[in-house]
């Protein structure tokens, strides 16, 4: 059993640091607004945003961007790295012991 919360704990810090990846993509692409990735990037891209869709997605259903004046911040992605850190703080506990 506790070789199945151990994988569970893996795939779950996968996910975050696939959720960091995608941060800094978009702030690559927020600052920088005519980069466009190429090559070895691209490939990583798609991968990281292949890997994070599914749950943004769900999240933005259920959590609307935040309005501040003309401005309108996304706090989905903040709100399920926060609930992913606690899964797997769970997680991690359990497959200790």
């Amino acid at each position: 059993m506790q070789a199945i919360f151990q994988i569970l704990d893996l795939l779950i810090t996968v996910e975050i640091l696939a959720l960091v990846g995608r941060v800094i993509l978009e702030y690559i692409r927020m600052f920088s607004r005519d980069w466009r990735p190429a090559g070895f990037t691209l490939i990583l891209a798609e991968i990281v945003y292949t890997a994070t869709d599914p749950l943004v997605k769900l999240a933005r259903r259920f959590i609307p961007p935040l309005r501040l004046g003309s401005v309108a911040v996304d706090m989905s992605i903040l709100v399920l790295f926060l609930l992913l850190q606690l899964l797997r703080n769970v997680v991690g506990s359990l497959a200790r012991g």
